[in-house]
Protein backbone atom coordinates (compact mmCIF):
# COMPACT_ATOMS: atom_id res chain seq x y z
CA UNK A 1 0.00 0.00 0.00
CA UNK A 2 1.34 3.31 -0.98
CA UNK A 3 -0.89 5.75 0.52
CA UNK A 4 -1.88 4.42 3.88
CA UNK A 5 -3.05 7.41 5.57
CA UNK A 6 -4.15 11.50 4.81
CA UNK A 7 -5.56 14.04 6.61
CA UNK A 8 -8.21 16.55 5.39
CA UNK A 9 -7.86 20.07 5.51
CA UNK A 10 -11.53 21.93 4.31
CA UNK A 11 -12.05 25.14 3.54
CA UNK A 12 -14.04 28.11 2.23
CA UNK A 13 -12.87 29.75 -1.19
CA UNK A 14 -10.30 32.32 0.25
CA UNK A 15 -11.29 34.66 -3.52
CA UNK A 16 -15.22 34.12 -3.32
CA UNK A 17 -16.39 34.35 0.57
CA UNK A 18 -19.67 34.07 -0.54
CA UNK A 19 -19.54 30.91 -2.21
CA UNK A 20 -21.46 27.85 -0.90
CA UNK A 21 -19.10 24.98 -1.59
CA UNK A 22 -15.55 24.15 -0.22
CA UNK A 23 -12.34 23.20 -1.24
CA UNK A 24 -10.28 21.25 0.27
CA UNK A 25 -6.23 19.49 0.41
CA UNK A 26 -5.61 15.76 1.25
CA UNK A 27 -2.09 15.94 3.06
CA UNK A 28 -0.57 12.80 2.49
CA UNK A 29 1.39 10.76 5.05
CA UNK A 30 3.51 9.43 2.43
CA UNK A 31 5.02 10.85 -0.91
CA UNK A 32 3.25 9.08 -3.91
CA UNK A 33 4.90 10.72 -6.49
CA UNK A 34 6.73 7.67 -8.00
CA UNK A 35 2.69 6.79 -8.78
CA UNK A 36 1.96 10.17 -10.66
CA UNK A 37 2.71 8.71 -14.16
CA UNK A 38 0.65 5.26 -13.74
CA UNK A 39 -2.18 7.21 -12.58
CA UNK A 40 -1.87 9.72 -15.59
CA UNK A 41 -2.08 6.68 -17.57
CA UNK A 42 -5.30 5.00 -16.13
CA UNK A 43 -7.24 8.23 -14.97
CA UNK A 44 -6.75 10.29 -17.76
CA UNK A 45 -4.69 13.24 -16.48
CA UNK A 46 -5.49 16.53 -18.01
CA UNK A 47 -2.58 18.14 -17.39
CA UNK A 48 0.97 16.40 -16.07
CA UNK A 49 4.23 18.37 -15.05
CA UNK A 50 7.79 16.67 -14.80
CA UNK A 51 9.24 18.89 -12.15
CA UNK A 52 7.73 19.10 -9.47
CA UNK A 53 5.58 16.16 -10.68
CA UNK A 54 2.35 16.62 -10.27
CA UNK A 55 -1.46 15.44 -11.80
CA UNK A 56 -3.86 17.79 -12.35
CA UNK A 57 -7.16 16.05 -13.38
CA UNK A 58 -11.19 16.86 -14.41
CA UNK A 59 -13.25 14.27 -12.69
CA UNK A 60 -17.38 15.36 -12.87
CA UNK A 61 -16.79 18.68 -12.92
CA UNK A 62 -14.03 19.08 -10.11
CA UNK A 63 -10.36 20.19 -10.85
CA UNK A 64 -8.21 17.67 -8.50
CA UNK A 65 -4.51 18.37 -8.61
CA UNK A 66 -2.24 15.73 -7.10
CA UNK A 67 1.13 16.60 -5.63
CA UNK A 68 3.11 14.39 -4.46
CA UNK A 69 1.96 14.81 -0.71
CA UNK A 70 -1.14 16.47 -1.04
CA UNK A 71 -3.97 16.50 -3.11
CA UNK A 72 -5.96 19.97 -4.20
CA UNK A 73 -9.91 19.36 -4.74
CA UNK A 74 -11.95 22.26 -5.99
CA UNK A 75 -15.87 23.23 -6.21
CA UNK A 76 -17.05 20.69 -3.36
CA UNK A 77 -20.46 20.51 -1.82
CA UNK A 78 -19.37 19.70 1.62
CA UNK A 79 -17.38 18.08 4.11
CA UNK A 80 -18.88 14.58 3.34
CA UNK A 81 -18.38 15.09 -0.61
CA UNK A 82 -14.33 15.75 -0.18
CA UNK A 83 -14.43 12.88 2.26
CA UNK A 84 -16.23 10.56 -0.60
CA UNK A 85 -13.71 11.82 -3.27
CA UNK A 86 -10.36 11.44 -0.98
CA UNK A 87 -11.32 8.15 -0.26
CA UNK A 88 -11.76 7.45 -4.16
CA UNK A 89 -8.61 8.67 -4.85
CA UNK A 90 -6.86 6.90 -1.96
CA UNK A 91 -8.31 3.65 -3.08
CA UNK A 92 -7.47 4.76 -7.20
CA UNK A 93 -3.51 5.45 -5.93
CA UNK A 94 -3.14 2.69 -4.10
CA UNK A 95 -5.07 0.10 -6.81
CA UNK A 96 -3.01 1.61 -9.39
CA UNK A 97 0.44 1.36 -7.60
CA UNK A 98 -0.01 -2.37 -7.07
CA UNK A 99 -0.69 -2.86 -10.50
CA UNK A 100 1.63 -0.61 -11.87
CA UNK A 101 3.57 -3.63 -13.58
CA UNK A 102 0.78 -3.90 -15.73
CA UNK A 103 0.49 0.06 -16.52
CA UNK A 104 2.48 1.57 -19.44
CA UNK A 105 3.29 5.18 -17.45
CA UNK A 106 2.95 8.30 -19.13
CA UNK A 107 3.96 11.75 -18.88
CA UNK A 108 1.90 13.57 -21.27
CA UNK A 109 -0.62 16.08 -21.05
CA UNK A 110 -4.04 15.06 -22.42
CA UNK A 111 -4.53 17.65 -25.53
CA UNK A 112 -7.73 20.35 -24.57
CA UNK A 113 -10.61 22.45 -26.46
CA UNK A 114 -9.48 25.37 -27.59
CA UNK A 115 -12.06 28.23 -26.09
CA UNK A 116 -12.70 30.38 -29.07
CA UNK A 117 -13.40 26.87 -30.90
CA UNK A 118 -15.87 26.11 -28.73
CA UNK A 119 -17.55 29.88 -28.43
CA UNK A 120 -17.50 30.15 -32.27
CA UNK A 121 -20.42 27.42 -32.51
CA UNK A 122 -22.45 29.04 -29.65
CA UNK A 123 -25.11 31.61 -30.80
CA UNK A 124 -24.05 34.67 -28.85
CA UNK A 125 -27.31 36.15 -27.21
CA UNK A 126 -26.48 35.96 -23.84
CA UNK A 127 -29.85 34.50 -22.99
CA UNK A 128 -28.85 33.14 -19.85
CA UNK A 129 -30.65 29.93 -20.35
CA UNK A 130 -28.04 28.23 -19.31
CA UNK A 131 -27.22 29.42 -16.21
CA UNK A 132 -24.24 31.49 -16.80
CA UNK A 133 -24.11 35.01 -17.45
CA UNK A 134 -22.42 34.76 -21.27
CA UNK A 135 -22.18 32.53 -23.44
CA UNK A 136 -18.42 33.29 -23.39
CA UNK A 137 -18.75 31.88 -19.49
CA UNK A 138 -20.70 28.82 -20.70
CA UNK A 139 -17.85 27.92 -23.48
CA UNK A 140 -15.06 28.01 -20.69
CA UNK A 141 -17.23 26.03 -18.64
CA UNK A 142 -17.62 23.58 -21.82
CA UNK A 143 -13.54 23.66 -21.74
CA UNK A 144 -13.13 22.89 -18.03
CA UNK A 145 -15.63 19.95 -19.06
CA UNK A 146 -18.43 21.01 -16.34
CA UNK A 147 -20.73 22.00 -19.47
CA UNK A 148 -21.25 20.81 -23.21
CA UNK A 149 -23.43 21.35 -26.20
CA UNK A 150 -26.84 19.83 -24.23
CA UNK A 151 -26.58 22.22 -21.38
CA UNK A 152 -27.33 25.36 -23.74
CA UNK A 153 -31.23 25.39 -24.91
CA UNK A 154 -30.85 27.66 -27.89
CA UNK A 155 -27.84 26.02 -29.80
CA UNK A 156 -28.46 25.63 -32.99
CA UNK A 157 -29.13 21.90 -34.29
CA UNK A 158 -26.33 21.68 -36.22
CA UNK A 159 -24.15 23.48 -34.02
CA UNK A 160 -24.98 21.46 -31.88
CA UNK A 161 -24.27 18.47 -33.35
CA UNK A 162 -20.56 19.83 -34.79
CA UNK A 163 -19.85 20.83 -30.66
CA UNK A 164 -20.69 17.35 -29.69
CA UNK A 165 -18.28 16.09 -32.40
CA UNK A 166 -15.36 18.60 -31.70
CA UNK A 167 -15.86 17.86 -27.67
CA UNK A 168 -15.92 13.75 -28.64
CA UNK A 169 -11.64 14.28 -29.04
CA UNK A 170 -11.21 15.31 -25.48
CA UNK A 171 -13.56 12.94 -23.56
CA UNK A 172 -12.96 12.78 -20.18
CA UNK A 173 -13.26 9.26 -18.92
Amino acid sequence: MLLENYTLEIFKSHCDPGARGVHCYAHLDNDISKVLPYLNTELGGFIYTEDPPTLTLKVYGKLITIHSRKIAINALMDDQEADKIANWLQREINETWERRDEIEPSTKSRKQPVLMEIFKLLPHTNCKECDQPTCLVFASLVVEGVKDQDDCPPIDPENKKKLREYLSGFTFE
